[in-house]
């Protein structure tokens, strides 16, 4: 799939492509519901039907992965609770071995998150995944979404690469489109970024189920 002659630099997502997107799933659908239930005297049914409309209406803007912005708008401790939930935090199949034939080679490995710099921190101490990146980008920093187009050229100017000889790796098909259209130069989604959901079908990417599928070659 990949011809690893000609990337230089490869740009990760985190949340459901290195790690497990069941527990996000489980923690913005179960979970933040339950506990704002339990603070505003609601049934589940009732936070549910109250808070997916607002879910919904930040998809795709930098709100949506902001900790500090859902802290004020359901008066919850949202970094708290992720902590509370830590140990549900595991890494998808294989990820381990490619991050580590990565490190073997001669290429640049960063690791390109939507997450706030909290939630990041949390899932970093629990998966002691830091040390496989030649750096980490977060989109808080930059002020804008990876799906957002003025990410792109921002992340460049703040970490200089040849993008037409970087691959972006992302289970996000709007952050895919995105960094096609600013001229990275091979991008591939994650099929199965929930290992408790079926996988998806994928269409215009190139899609893989797990990272065995990128080894050949590397």
């Amino acid at each position: 799939m990949i011809d690893w002659n000609k990337i230089d630099t490869v740009l990760l997502d985190m949340d459901g492509t290195l790690l497990d997107l069941n527990f996000d799933n489980h923690f913005w659908k179960e979970f933040v519901p339950q506990r704002y239930a339990e603070r505003h005297g609601l049934t589940l049914m009732a936070a549910k039907e109250r808070l997916i409309p607002q879910f919904k209406s930040m998809e795709g803007r930098l709100e949506w992965y902001c900790l500090d912005y859902w802290t004020q708008a359901l008066q919850l401790d949202i970094a708290g609770l992720k902590a509370e939930l830590a140990g549900l935090i595991s890494v998808l199949p294989h990820v381990v071995e490619f991050l580590t034939a990565l490190r073997g080679s001669a290429k640049q490995v960063f690791l390109v998150t939507n997450a706030h710099r909290d939630g990041l921190d949390i899932k970093m101490a629990q998966t002691s995944l830091r040390p496989f990146f030649d750096g980490i980008i977060c989109s808080h920093d930059l002020g804008f979404a990876k799906e957002q187009p003025e990410f792109w050229p921002l992340f460049q100017q703040q970490q200089p690469f040849a993008k037409q000889a970087a691959l972006m790796v992302d289970d996000n098909l709007a952050v895919l489109a995105a960094a096609r259209q600013f001229g990275i130069g091979q991008v591939v989604a994650v099929a199965k970024p929930d290992s408790r959901q079926p996988k998806r079908a994928i269409a215009g990417f190139p899609a893989i189920e797990d990272f065995r599928e990128l080894l050949a070659g590397l």
